[in-house]
Protein backbone atom coordinates (compact mmCIF):
# COMPACT_ATOMS: atom_id res chain seq x y z
CA UNK A 1 0.00 0.00 0.00
CA UNK A 2 2.71 2.30 0.99
CA UNK A 3 4.58 1.44 -2.32
CA UNK A 4 1.34 2.48 -4.17
CA UNK A 5 1.47 5.75 -2.41
CA UNK A 6 4.59 6.26 -2.72
CA UNK A 7 4.29 6.08 -6.89
CA UNK A 8 1.28 8.52 -7.07
CA UNK A 9 3.19 11.00 -4.91
CA UNK A 10 6.04 10.53 -7.28
CA UNK A 11 4.03 10.76 -10.18
CA UNK A 12 2.30 13.76 -8.65
CA UNK A 13 5.52 15.86 -7.58
CA UNK A 14 7.20 15.36 -11.24
CA UNK A 15 4.13 16.87 -12.72
CA UNK A 16 3.29 19.69 -10.00
CA UNK A 17 6.61 20.18 -8.46
CA UNK A 18 5.24 19.11 -4.87
CA UNK A 19 8.51 18.73 -2.81
CA UNK A 20 8.69 22.30 -2.99
CA UNK A 21 5.69 22.92 -1.87
CA UNK A 22 6.04 20.67 0.89
CA UNK A 23 9.29 22.47 1.92
CA UNK A 24 7.70 25.38 1.36
CA UNK A 25 5.25 24.75 4.32
CA UNK A 26 7.58 23.19 6.68
CA UNK A 27 9.39 26.59 7.02
CA UNK A 28 6.53 28.56 7.71
CA UNK A 29 5.86 29.07 11.49
CA UNK A 30 2.91 30.37 13.51
CA UNK A 31 3.42 32.56 16.54
CA UNK A 32 2.40 31.04 19.81
CA UNK A 33 1.21 32.87 22.87
CA UNK A 34 -1.63 33.37 24.43
CA UNK A 35 -4.22 34.54 21.82
CA UNK A 36 -3.29 32.19 19.41
CA UNK A 37 -6.54 30.35 19.78
CA UNK A 38 -7.94 33.28 17.53
CA UNK A 39 -5.89 32.15 14.93
CA UNK A 40 -8.00 29.68 14.22
CA UNK A 41 -11.54 31.85 13.60
CA UNK A 42 -10.03 32.05 10.01
CA UNK A 43 -9.82 28.74 9.13
CA UNK A 44 -13.21 28.12 11.00
CA UNK A 45 -15.09 30.79 8.55
CA UNK A 46 -12.92 29.26 5.54
CA UNK A 47 -14.39 25.87 6.18
CA UNK A 48 -17.89 26.87 6.81
CA UNK A 49 -17.85 28.82 3.21
CA UNK A 50 -17.00 25.16 1.84
CA UNK A 51 -19.98 23.77 3.23
CA UNK A 52 -22.14 26.39 1.80
CA UNK A 53 -20.69 26.07 -1.54
CA UNK A 54 -21.18 22.05 -1.26
CA UNK A 55 -24.19 22.56 -0.33
CA UNK A 56 -25.35 25.48 -1.96
CA UNK A 57 -24.91 22.85 -5.28
CA UNK A 58 -26.74 20.34 -4.49
CA UNK A 59 -29.60 22.34 -2.94
CA UNK A 60 -29.13 23.96 -6.42
CA UNK A 61 -29.92 20.38 -8.26
CA UNK A 62 -33.59 20.93 -7.10
CA UNK A 63 -34.48 24.15 -6.42
CA UNK A 64 -36.53 25.89 -8.82
CA UNK A 65 -36.31 29.83 -8.67
CA UNK A 66 -39.77 31.87 -9.33
CA UNK A 67 -42.72 33.34 -7.49
CA UNK A 68 -44.99 30.23 -8.38
CA UNK A 69 -42.06 27.61 -8.02
CA UNK A 70 -39.24 28.28 -4.95
CA UNK A 71 -41.60 27.75 -2.34
CA UNK A 72 -42.92 24.40 -3.82
CA UNK A 73 -39.28 23.18 -4.55
CA UNK A 74 -37.96 23.77 -1.46
CA UNK A 75 -40.92 21.75 0.21
CA UNK A 76 -40.07 19.01 -2.20
CA UNK A 77 -36.37 19.09 -1.39
CA UNK A 78 -37.37 18.48 2.65
CA UNK A 79 -40.17 16.36 1.67
CA UNK A 80 -39.23 13.92 -1.45
CA UNK A 81 -35.37 14.27 -1.57
CA UNK A 82 -33.48 12.00 0.42
CA UNK A 83 -31.54 13.68 3.02
CA UNK A 84 -32.90 17.29 1.06
CA UNK A 85 -34.32 18.36 4.78
CA UNK A 86 -30.51 17.79 6.34
CA UNK A 87 -29.15 19.55 3.23
CA UNK A 88 -30.80 22.73 3.84
CA UNK A 89 -31.00 22.57 7.33
CA UNK A 90 -26.94 22.46 7.27
CA UNK A 91 -26.78 25.03 4.47
CA UNK A 92 -29.02 26.87 6.45
CA UNK A 93 -27.03 26.40 9.61
CA UNK A 94 -23.45 26.80 8.18
CA UNK A 95 -24.81 30.23 6.59
CA UNK A 96 -25.53 31.51 10.29
CA UNK A 97 -22.33 30.47 11.72
CA UNK A 98 -20.32 31.55 8.87
CA UNK A 99 -21.15 34.94 9.80
CA UNK A 100 -20.65 34.65 13.84
CA UNK A 101 -17.51 32.88 12.81
CA UNK A 102 -16.21 35.44 10.35
CA UNK A 103 -17.41 38.35 12.74
CA UNK A 104 -15.42 37.32 15.47
CA UNK A 105 -12.40 36.51 13.53
CA UNK A 106 -12.63 40.45 12.06
CA UNK A 107 -12.75 41.44 15.66
CA UNK A 108 -9.77 39.81 16.91
CA UNK A 109 -8.12 40.80 14.04
CA UNK A 110 -9.26 44.45 15.70
CA UNK A 111 -8.18 43.70 18.87
CA UNK A 112 -4.70 42.27 17.71
CA UNK A 113 -4.13 45.32 15.68
CA UNK A 114 -3.57 42.84 12.82
CA UNK A 115 -4.51 45.48 10.70
CA UNK A 116 -0.96 47.27 10.98
CA UNK A 117 1.48 47.74 8.16
CA UNK A 118 2.21 45.59 5.87
CA UNK A 119 -1.40 43.89 6.37
CA UNK A 120 -3.33 46.90 5.63
CA UNK A 121 -4.76 45.16 2.26
CA UNK A 122 -4.98 41.80 4.29
CA UNK A 123 -7.64 43.71 6.49
CA UNK A 124 -9.16 45.55 3.32
CA UNK A 125 -9.84 42.47 1.36
CA UNK A 126 -10.92 40.73 4.80
CA UNK A 127 -13.66 43.61 5.49
CA UNK A 128 -15.10 43.15 2.13
CA UNK A 129 -15.63 39.26 2.26
CA UNK A 130 -17.36 40.27 5.76
CA UNK A 131 -20.01 42.57 3.83
CA UNK A 132 -20.37 39.75 0.90
CA UNK A 133 -21.15 37.47 3.56
CA UNK A 134 -23.68 39.55 4.72
CA UNK A 135 -25.13 40.27 1.40
CA UNK A 136 -24.94 36.02 0.70
CA UNK A 137 -27.36 36.59 4.44
CA UNK A 138 -29.73 38.77 3.14
CA UNK A 139 -29.96 37.64 -0.29
CA UNK A 140 -30.28 33.61 0.60
CA UNK A 141 -32.60 34.41 3.05
CA UNK A 142 -35.71 35.17 0.54
CA UNK A 143 -34.77 32.13 -1.76
CA UNK A 144 -37.50 29.87 0.18
CA UNK A 145 -40.05 32.43 -0.79
CA UNK A 146 -41.52 32.03 2.44
CA UNK A 147 -43.77 34.95 4.68
CA UNK A 148 -41.14 35.95 6.61
CA UNK A 149 -38.33 35.99 4.22
CA UNK A 150 -40.58 37.97 2.14
CA UNK A 151 -41.28 40.83 4.71
CA UNK A 152 -37.99 40.88 6.05
CA UNK A 153 -36.78 41.74 2.55
CA UNK A 154 -39.68 43.90 2.24
CA UNK A 155 -38.39 46.12 5.17
CA UNK A 156 -34.59 45.91 4.62
CA UNK A 157 -35.14 47.14 0.82
CA UNK A 158 -37.09 49.95 2.36
CA UNK A 159 -34.31 50.62 5.04
CA UNK A 160 -32.46 51.31 1.99
CA UNK A 161 -34.61 52.93 0.02
CA UNK A 162 -35.11 56.24 2.53
CA UNK A 163 -31.01 57.22 1.92
CA UNK A 164 -31.47 60.04 -0.03
CA UNK A 165 -30.48 60.66 -3.72
CA UNK A 166 -29.12 57.00 -3.93
CA UNK A 167 -31.46 55.62 -1.97
CA UNK A 168 -34.37 55.38 -4.99
CA UNK A 169 -32.13 53.73 -7.59
CA UNK A 170 -30.66 51.11 -4.84
CA UNK A 171 -34.12 49.86 -3.47
CA UNK A 172 -35.48 49.64 -7.93
CA UNK A 173 -32.19 48.18 -8.35
CA UNK A 174 -32.27 45.30 -5.46
CA UNK A 175 -36.28 44.57 -6.30
CA UNK A 176 -36.05 44.67 -9.76
CA UNK A 177 -39.37 47.29 -9.49
CA UNK A 178 -41.23 49.35 -7.13
CA UNK A 179 -42.25 46.32 -5.09
CA UNK A 180 -40.80 43.19 -3.67
CA UNK A 181 -42.07 40.90 -6.63
CA UNK A 182 -40.86 37.35 -8.40
CA UNK A 183 -38.28 39.97 -10.25
CA UNK A 184 -36.49 40.45 -6.88
CA UNK A 185 -36.47 36.90 -6.23
CA UNK A 186 -34.98 36.24 -9.79
CA UNK A 187 -32.76 39.21 -9.05
CA UNK A 188 -31.51 37.76 -5.23
CA UNK A 189 -31.16 34.40 -6.83
CA UNK A 190 -28.52 35.92 -9.40
CA UNK A 191 -27.12 37.23 -6.64
CA UNK A 192 -26.92 34.67 -4.15
CA UNK A 193 -25.42 31.53 -6.43
CA UNK A 194 -23.12 33.76 -9.08
CA UNK A 195 -22.81 37.57 -8.75
CA UNK A 196 -21.34 37.36 -4.64
CA UNK A 197 -19.70 34.22 -4.59
CA UNK A 198 -17.57 34.98 -7.70
CA UNK A 199 -16.88 38.49 -6.23
CA UNK A 200 -15.82 36.48 -2.76
CA UNK A 201 -13.99 33.86 -4.53
CA UNK A 202 -11.51 36.71 -6.26
CA UNK A 203 -11.14 38.12 -2.41
CA UNK A 204 -10.85 35.62 -0.94
CA UNK A 205 -7.76 34.32 -3.02
CA UNK A 206 -6.36 37.51 -2.51
CA UNK A 207 -7.00 36.98 1.00
CA UNK A 208 -5.25 33.89 1.48
CA UNK A 209 -2.09 34.43 -0.79
CA UNK A 210 -1.70 37.64 1.23
CA UNK A 211 -1.67 36.01 4.67
CA UNK A 212 0.75 33.08 3.58
CA UNK A 213 3.30 35.48 2.05
CA UNK A 214 3.26 37.98 5.24
CA UNK A 215 2.58 35.17 7.71
CA UNK A 216 0.78 35.44 10.74
CA UNK A 217 0.45 39.11 12.80
CA UNK A 218 1.92 39.07 16.45
CA UNK A 219 0.08 40.96 18.87
CA UNK A 220 1.49 44.40 19.99
CA UNK A 221 4.00 43.90 22.61
CA UNK A 222 4.77 39.68 21.43
CA UNK A 223 8.44 41.27 20.69
CA UNK A 224 9.22 42.41 23.23
CA UNK A 225 8.94 38.67 25.48
CA UNK A 226 12.15 37.21 26.29
CA UNK A 227 11.10 33.64 24.93
CA UNK A 228 9.38 33.70 21.68
CA UNK A 229 7.39 30.40 20.72
CA UNK A 230 6.38 29.02 17.53
CA UNK A 231 5.09 25.95 15.34
CA UNK A 232 5.37 24.45 12.05
CA UNK A 233 2.22 25.77 10.15
CA UNK A 234 2.19 22.26 8.64
CA UNK A 235 1.66 19.53 10.13
CA UNK A 236 1.20 20.85 13.65
CA UNK A 237 -0.85 24.50 13.00
CA UNK A 238 -2.92 22.69 10.10
CA UNK A 239 -3.86 19.64 12.44
CA UNK A 240 -4.73 21.74 14.98
CA UNK A 241 -6.86 23.63 12.52
CA UNK A 242 -8.26 20.54 10.87
CA UNK A 243 -9.36 19.22 13.82
CA UNK A 244 -11.33 22.54 14.73
CA UNK A 245 -13.27 21.94 12.02
CA UNK A 246 -14.55 18.26 12.92
CA UNK A 247 -15.66 20.02 16.40
CA UNK A 248 -17.29 22.49 14.14
CA UNK A 249 -18.70 19.88 11.64
CA UNK A 250 -20.33 17.70 14.65
CA UNK A 251 -22.08 21.20 16.02
CA UNK A 252 -23.26 21.94 12.50
CA UNK A 253 -24.58 17.97 12.45
CA UNK A 254 -26.11 18.31 16.03
CA UNK A 255 -27.82 21.42 15.02
CA UNK A 256 -29.35 20.56 11.00
CA UNK A 257 -30.32 17.58 13.25
CA UNK A 258 -31.98 18.49 16.31
CA UNK A 259 -32.99 21.78 15.03
CA UNK A 260 -33.99 21.36 11.69
CA UNK A 261 -34.48 25.00 9.94
CA UNK A 262 -38.35 25.10 9.27
CA UNK A 263 -39.55 26.70 5.71
CA UNK A 264 -42.86 27.91 7.37
CA UNK A 265 -46.03 29.48 5.07
CA UNK A 266 -45.47 30.43 1.24
CA UNK A 267 -45.55 34.15 0.84
CA UNK A 268 -48.50 35.83 0.14
CA UNK A 269 -48.00 39.59 -1.65
CA UNK A 270 -51.49 40.48 -0.62
CA UNK A 271 -51.02 39.86 3.02
CA UNK A 272 -50.63 41.94 5.79
CA UNK A 273 -46.98 41.62 7.49
CA UNK A 274 -46.96 39.06 10.66
CA UNK A 275 -46.78 40.55 13.70
CA UNK A 276 -43.36 40.86 15.76
CA UNK A 277 -41.64 41.00 12.08
CA UNK A 278 -37.63 41.17 12.29
CA UNK A 279 -34.48 40.44 10.32
CA UNK A 280 -31.66 37.80 11.11
CA UNK A 281 -29.94 38.75 14.01
CA UNK A 282 -26.37 40.08 12.62
CA UNK A 283 -28.93 42.85 11.02
CA UNK A 284 -31.12 42.97 14.29
CA UNK A 285 -28.82 45.54 16.34
CA UNK A 286 -29.45 47.55 13.40
CA UNK A 287 -33.18 47.16 12.82
CA UNK A 288 -33.38 47.97 16.50
CA UNK A 289 -31.25 51.30 16.60
CA UNK A 290 -33.34 52.66 14.18
CA UNK A 291 -36.70 51.98 15.95
CA UNK A 292 -35.27 54.23 18.97
CA UNK A 293 -34.35 57.10 17.03
CA UNK A 294 -37.28 59.45 17.32
CA UNK A 295 -38.93 60.37 14.07
CA UNK A 296 -37.11 63.89 13.35
CA UNK A 297 -33.81 65.28 15.10
CA UNK A 298 -33.54 69.12 14.01
CA UNK A 299 -34.50 68.85 10.37
CA UNK A 300 -33.26 65.45 9.53
CA UNK A 301 -35.52 62.55 9.23
CA UNK A 302 -34.87 60.38 12.04
CA UNK A 303 -34.05 57.23 9.68
CA UNK A 304 -31.54 58.79 7.81
CA UNK A 305 -29.53 60.24 9.99
CA UNK A 306 -28.92 56.41 11.79
CA UNK A 307 -28.21 54.69 8.34
CA UNK A 308 -25.76 57.54 7.62
CA UNK A 309 -24.45 56.77 10.90
CA UNK A 310 -23.80 53.32 10.66
CA UNK A 311 -22.44 53.92 7.15
CA UNK A 312 -19.87 56.42 8.61
CA UNK A 313 -19.17 53.98 10.90
CA UNK A 314 -18.57 50.91 8.69
CA UNK A 315 -16.39 53.06 6.02
CA UNK A 316 -14.48 54.73 9.43
CA UNK A 317 -13.99 50.70 10.69
CA UNK A 318 -12.74 49.33 7.17
CA UNK A 319 -10.04 52.24 6.87
CA UNK A 320 -8.94 51.94 10.16
CA UNK A 321 -5.03 51.05 9.19
CA UNK A 322 -5.03 54.44 7.52
CA UNK A 323 -6.03 56.55 10.35
CA UNK A 324 -4.98 54.38 13.28
CA UNK A 325 -1.44 55.96 13.13
CA UNK A 326 -0.26 55.02 16.61
CA UNK A 327 -1.03 51.07 16.31
CA UNK A 328 0.93 51.28 12.97
CA UNK A 329 4.07 52.68 14.83
CA UNK A 330 3.82 49.83 16.69
CA UNK A 331 2.29 51.49 20.22
CA UNK A 332 -0.24 50.72 21.85
CA UNK A 333 -3.70 52.65 20.90
CA UNK A 334 -6.29 52.53 24.22
CA UNK A 335 -8.80 54.96 21.85
CA UNK A 336 -9.06 52.04 19.60
CA UNK A 337 -9.09 49.54 22.24
CA UNK A 338 -12.37 51.12 23.60
CA UNK A 339 -13.58 51.84 20.38
CA UNK A 340 -13.86 47.99 19.40
CA UNK A 341 -14.83 47.44 23.03
CA UNK A 342 -17.99 49.31 22.77
CA UNK A 343 -18.78 48.12 18.91
CA UNK A 344 -18.72 44.71 20.57
CA UNK A 345 -21.10 45.34 23.78
CA UNK A 346 -23.06 47.18 21.64
CA UNK A 347 -24.13 44.91 19.16
CA UNK A 348 -24.69 42.71 21.89
CA UNK A 349 -26.87 44.87 23.51
CA UNK A 350 -29.07 45.91 20.82
CA UNK A 351 -29.06 42.44 19.55
CA UNK A 352 -30.25 41.14 22.62
CA UNK A 353 -33.03 43.93 22.84
CA UNK A 354 -33.83 43.56 19.39
CA UNK A 355 -34.47 39.31 20.00
CA UNK A 356 -36.36 40.11 22.92
CA UNK A 357 -38.65 43.05 21.71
Amino acid sequence: MMRILRSIYAWMDERLQLKGLMEYMGKKYVPVHRHSIWYYFGGVSLFLFIIQVTTGILLLLYYKSGEALAFESIRFIMAKVEFGWLIRSIHSWAANLFILAAMIHMFSVFFEKAYRKPREMTWLTGMLMFFLALGFGFSGYLLPWNELAFFATKVGTDIAGIVPVVGKPIMTFLRGGDEVTGATLSRFFGFHVAVLPGIFTVLLGMHLLMVQRQGMSEPLGHRAEEEQKTMPFFPNFMLRDLALWLLVLNLLAILAVFFPWELGKKADVLSSAPAGIHPEWYFLFMFQTLKYIPGKIWFLDGEVLGIGLFGLAGVLWTLIPFWDRKSARGEQNRFVNYLGLFAVLYILLFTILGWLA
